[in-house]
């Protein structure tokens, strides 16, 4: 139960990145860099999937999606995280501080439905290429996508309904470079319990659910393949699925490492790091990851600059 005798706090103070000062020279212009390349590249591949006409399919509806939420969630974060480790502006508004978090929260638990959209697209692709067009339709295709931001609406609000429960007595330093569940849970006057328990259920069970409908849509995947009598066509289909799968590793181990254990101030550090990578690195890495070995992706782009040098 909160202290009647405490104050209620109108904004928190992030203890960043680091407290060390020497350190931010170097993490401001990297966290600058990776910031802007995550921007480039994100909204760079959404542009080019939607001008090239051979890019309009399934498989690049979703990942213009994907690199949608990536800039989306990136900037969520970044900004604020940028401001703290540029000025000695550490704090945020309560108010700030439930928009950030709802926001967040949104936008990753969207991406991890669409990343598992992506793989029964694979499946689809792979196990069932004469029927792909009939059963990837774009009516399924829009109603995949609209399913994931839904379920990231519906998580955002029920874990930012129960934040508003809490009481926090002033001044607090939040041990976190954004606002998330469990460094607000160490720093609360309040039980919380109940927080604890629907980041505990509602994470789990998205994790486990989309964690599920991957491993099934894989599984068959590699059942087709063994299947396969060329050579070329197994490459070919590994080769697809390589990139999905290492984004999948990437972010969710990281979430999970993040959220699927319980709060307390000795695991905030690690946990720190943990979120620096499915926050940050990852969003920045997915375009990379989706085009380095896509042909299809440097062939539209080829041509994407080729038309605008001689219009």
């Amino acid at each position: 139960m909160a202290d009647e005798n405490c104050t209620e706090v109108t904004q928190f103070t992030f203890s960043g990145l680091t407290e060390h000062p020497q350190l931010k020279p170097v993490l401001f212009p990297f966290f600058l860099g990776t910031y802007l390349l995550t921007l480039v590249g994100n909204l760079g591949l959404v542009t080019l999937i939607s001008v090239s006409p051979q890019l309009h399919t399934p498989m690049y509806f979703f990942l213009g999606n994907l690199s949608f939420l990536d800039a989306c969630y990136s900037s969520t974060i970044s900004l604020k995280m940028l401001l703290v480790l540029s000025t000695k502006n550490k704090a945020i508004s309560f108010a700030g501080c439930l928009t950030q978090f709802y926001f967040c929260a949104g936008f990753a638990t969207a991406e991890v439905y669409l990343l598992t959209a992506m793989a029964y697209d694979r499946y689809v692709a792979i196990s069932k290429p004469l029927l792909y067009q009939v059963v990837m339709s774009p009516g399924v295709c829009r109603s995949l996508v609209t399913v994931s931001y839904v379920a990231g609406l519906l998580n955002a609000i029920v874990h930012t309904s129960a934040l508003l429960r809490l009481s926090f007595c002033g001044p607090l330093v939040i041990n976190d470079f954004y606002c998330d569940v469990p460094p607000l849970c160490v720093v609360t006057s309040t039980d919380t319990r109940l927080n604890e328990a629907l980041m505990f259920v509602l994470v789990g069970f998205n994790m486990m659910a989309t964690n599920v409908l991957i491993f099934t849509s894989y599984a068959r995947i590699v059942v087709a393949v063994a299947r396969m009598g060329s050579a070329a066509g197994r490459r070919k289909a590994c080769s697809t699925c390589a990139s999905h799968l290492v984004a999948i590793i990437i972010f969710y181990v990281s979430a999970a490492f993040n959220y699927m254990q319980p709060s307390s101030s000795n695991s905030l550090e690690s946990k720190k790091i943990a979120s620096v990578f499915y926050t940050i690195i990852v969003p920045m890495l997915n375009p990379v990851i989706y085009s380095l070995r896509n042909t299809e992706v440097k062939h539209a782009l080829t041509s994407f600059i080729r038309r605008k040098m001689y219009c």
